[in-house]
């Protein structure tokens, strides 16, 4: 099956590599003329615009989007629709918020196109073991492009799925990284507990390895915090400071529009944002206010 590929960063790159190597002709274009450049090299053929790639590739269409969201999804789109014909289809697989995708997918069905949200995980393993999609969007369309979603995924009929209508994939996704967010903090306090124990000298890696293997809280996280702690057990040369991509912030802002409890993922997104708090104000705040209520010496700090 013929696909374009817009956006052609490490992840965009990889999806391409992988379709080209399940034996799908990739038409990619990208900003950069490097990143075209290096899909060109493994197989797919480059464009030098988005109306090239158009014309590049036959009816009904089908193009994957892999940009930033906000924006740039917007401007993209804004300058693809002109080159799509009625029954083309637009697939979003990077982390929209799925009222964006709402929005967006009324725009293009007035164009008469298809827009599929096609919530992705997998990183920079997905060349390999696959990605997971999470996909949203007419049931007629998802099914036509369903030989790109197996191709993509771990395997034709796993770790892909459709799951409702246009903004399902992005919603679900969004949800799924929320949950990402609540199990990578309680592996990380888990095992500051296990560092703080300092009188046993506890083998993290080991510990780590033991857990990997038939315990109820082996996963593919913990997976890769064994290999990490086995590169290194310290940890020294890594700053204390956890970015987020927005999507846990839309996990909890739902959670409160819908008034559903996620105290677990709340203090997770919490204790990121923490983790970036170099005033650390409201800690120190905190230290003054019980030296002025008890009498509690105030230990001196730097003057930042």
């Amino acid at each position: 099956m013929d696909v374009g590929m817009v956006g052609l960063g490490k992840m965009g790159a990889n999806m391409a590599e992988r379709l080209v190597h399940g034996s799908h002709r990739v038409v990619g274009y990208d900003l950069s003329a490097e990143a075209v450049v290096r899909v060109v090299g493994f197989g797919a053929q480059g464009a030098e615009s988005l109306a090239a790639l158009a014309d590049a590739l036959p009816t009904p269409r089908a193009v994957w989007l892999m940009v930033p969201a906000g924006d740039p999804v917007d401007r993209t789109l804004g300058d693809l629709l002109p080159h799509l014909t009625p029954g083309d289809a637009v697939i979003d697989g990077g982390n929209s918020n799925f009222r964006d995708t709402l929005r967006r997918a009324e725009m293009c069905h007035a164009a008469g196109i298809h827009l599929i949200d096609a919530g992705t995980s997998g990183g920079v393993w997905g060349l390999a073991e696959g990605y997971s999609m999470m996909v949203g969007g007419d049931e007629t369309a998802v099914t036509r492009l369903t030989p790109l979603f197996q191709t993509l995924a771990p395997g034709p009929e796993r770790g892909w799925g459709r799951v409702g209508p246009s903004g399902a994939g992005h919603f679900v996704k969004m949800i799924h990284n929320g949950i990402e967010y609540g199990l990578m903090e309680a592996y990380a306090e888990g095992f500051a507990l296990l560092r703080a124990k300092r009188e046993w000298n506890l083998d993290l890696a080991a510990i780590a390895e033991i857990w990997r293997y038939g315990s109820v809280i082996r996963s593919w996280l913990l997976d890769l915090t064994a290999a990490a702690l086995t590169d290194d057990p310290t940890l020294a040369d890594v700053a204390p400071y956890v970015p987020d991509s927005g999507e846990g912030r839309w996990t909890v802002l739902e959670a409160l529009e819908l008034e559903v409890p996620a105290p677990v993922i709340t203090l997770a997104l919490m204790q990121r944002l923490e983790s970036r708090d170099r005033e650390e104000y409201a800690d120190r705040l905190l230290a003054v206010m019980r030296g002025r209520f008890g009498g509690h010496a105030v230990k001196p700090g730097d003057s930042r």
